[in-house]
């Protein structure tokens, strides 16, 4: 297998309404770089980006724990998220270049094993490995949001690192 999609978005959705018009859940790989996308605009509207990922959650919203848990891995580190979008590194502080949005996605032999879900990896360029995002297939083929351990830190950026 090993299959590695490059997901190109022309932009980051701001809100609910906007990440439904550009939603492909289709596909595991698209539903993961729209997660992405959802999880990134957390440090500009902790609301808005609630209502992107609940509505790629599909028919199980966030619970308090799982909001809780975002809170605590994002705050004061929406650097986490911004490192999956192609181009941005340590070194520019995660910054997001303009133009469209590329995020890499890939599986391997057992991204499939247990039937119904989808463990694809994401590229960071704050990580020396990709990271894992578990999808869900829902009966009507669509592919939702199911855990989102790809939260985890990663380098921290160069303006706040001390020893940089």
């Amino acid at each position: 297998m090993n299959k590695v999609e490059m997901i190109t978005l022309e932009k980051l959705p701001t809100n609910v309404e906007e990440l439904k018009a550009m939603a492909d859940l289709s596909s595991p790989f698209n539903t993961a770089a729209l997660a992405v996308a959802a999880f990134i605009n957390y440090e500009k509207d902790v609301n808005a980006a609630i209502e992107m990922i609940n509505f790629l959650k599909g028919p199980q919203p966030l619970s308090v724990m799982d909001t809780q848990f975002i809170r605590d891995r994002l705050s004061g580190k929406g650097y986490v998220v911004r490192s999956y979008v192609e181009g941005t590194s340590v070194e520019n502080d995660y910054t997001i270049p303009d133009g469209p949005i590329k995020i890499e996605v890939s599986d391997n032999p057992y991204s499939y094993t247990n039937e119904g879900y989808a463990v694809l990896y994401l590229k960071s360029s704050g990580a020396d490995s990709p990271r894992p995002v578990t999808l869900r297939k829902k009966g009507d083929g669509t592919w939702c949001l199911w855990q989102h351990t790809f939260l985890s830190d990663v380098r921290v950026p160069k303006s706040q690192n001390p020893w940089a």
